[in-house]
């Protein structure tokens, strides 16, 4: 990969590393290292990155503040693309909202906010950034992204900037298009909020930090919730009726606080999460014959790499 990365540099992308941890990178803090992770300044590094990945065929990946997502212990191959500042500039007119990929979902949430602009109240406690929020459809509180997205410009793999309006992007419950159908880097989302008053939108904002703050186990390494709500139910009352409160796999635990998070305690690795994740599944199923869906992203090769990179089980 040394002459990917030289190529890269060449080509004007400024911020490439060659087997970076991804636990630096993931709010699980686990994961073995990317091939070469790059983090594009501009929309003109992010597509020559794309198109040196296009060259190769080399696979790629893209990843926010790694937030919702489990990277295996094996790590990724290929590309990882991380939008972060190059992506975080945000513009306000009346009630729309114009907003990069990379720009914080919870500090969203608070300048609209403060800008006596409603409708991303929810997305208050949602740990991402704006392109991650969009790509799954995050949501919270009973209201979701595409209630209030208008459109999102979007770097497909093809190297093609298109962009696509609420109806286009196929939003369904914590999904969109994006995941399978169109593979894409949402690099700008722009929102149509509601006037309203500040008052009431920041104690609406206030409160639900507040429910976050006593219901989730932000202490710990998480990665928000990890399963879908069943349709009519909820996936953490399954969980703890279940008796898994508090079941451990490793350093990997299922929270006494929501059982709909699986924390890690120190020294959990991707392996552990994952059997934890599939002890959880099954004794659901056996319990309550409901078969609950990972609502996080898992991703990567299992087993460990060695120093030259070779994947062993």
């Amino acid at each position: 990969m040394k002459n990917i990365v030289e190529e890269l540099q060449r080509r004007g992308v400024t911020d490439v590393r060659e087997r970076e941890p991804l636990s630096r990178h993931t709010t699980w803090k686990v994961g073995g290292p990317a091939d070469i992770l790059v983090y594009p300044k501009n929309g003109a590094e992010l597509e020559e990155t794309m198109r040196i990945v296009r060259e190769h065929r080399l696979p790629w990946t893209v990843i926010g503040r790694g937030s919702n997502l489990l990277v295996r212990d094996g790590g990724i191959r290929g590309v990882v693309i991380k939008l972060d500042e190059g992506f975080n500039h945000l513009r306000i007119e009346g009630t729309r909202v114009t907003v990069g990929g990379g720009y914080s979902t919870i500090l969203l949430a608070s300048v609209t906010a403060k800008k006596g602009l409603s409708g991303l109240e929810f997305a208050g406690g949602i740990p991402g950034n704006v392109g991650g929020a969009v790509y799954m459809n995050a949501g919270a509180h009973g209201s979701e992204i595409s209630r209030v997205l208008r459109n999102a410009t979007v770097l497909l793999e093809s190297g093609e900037w298109v962009t696509l309006d609420n109806r286009q992007l196929a939003f369904r419950y914590r999904t969109s298009i994006l995941q399978k159908e169109l593979r894409g880097i949402v690099t700008e989302a722009v929102f149509e909020l509601e006037p309203g008053n500040k008052e009431e939108i920041g104690a609406k904002l206030a409160k639900y930090k507040e429910y976050r703050r006593l219901t989730q186990p932000l202490q710990f390494p998480c990665a928000g919730s990890v399963f879908r709500n069943p349709p009519g139910d909820h996936a953490g009352r399954l969980i703890q009726e279940s008796g898994l409160k508090g079941f451990r796999i490793g350093d990997a635990e299922v929270s006494e606080l929501h059982a709909n998070f699986i924390i890690n305690r120190g020294q959990a690795t991707a392996a552990d999460i994952l059997g934890l994740i599939r002890h959880i599944i099954r004794t659901v199923e056996e319990k309550h014959g409901v078969r609950l869906e990972p609502e996080v992203l898992v991703i990567g090769e299992d087993g460990l790499p060695d120093e030259s990179g070779n994947i062993h089980s």
